[in-house]
């Protein structure tokens, strides 16, 4: 195996990050914006802004 044919097979290799492989994205969009909607309430709420 030369060295240009052994990186090209380990750049098609993913790095693992730890974060979940897949799953319901609307989940975690609507999650999320629940987090930003939440947030923007305690900001106003406590007069910050």
């Amino acid at each position: 195996m030369t060295s240009t044919s052994a990186t090209a097979g380990r750049a098609r290799t993913r790095t693992r990050t730890g974060g979940p492989d897949d799953g319901p994205k609307i989940l975690e969009h609507v999650l999320g914006w629940t987090l930003v909607v939440v947030l923007a309430m305690f900001v106003t709420q406590a007069g910050l802004m």
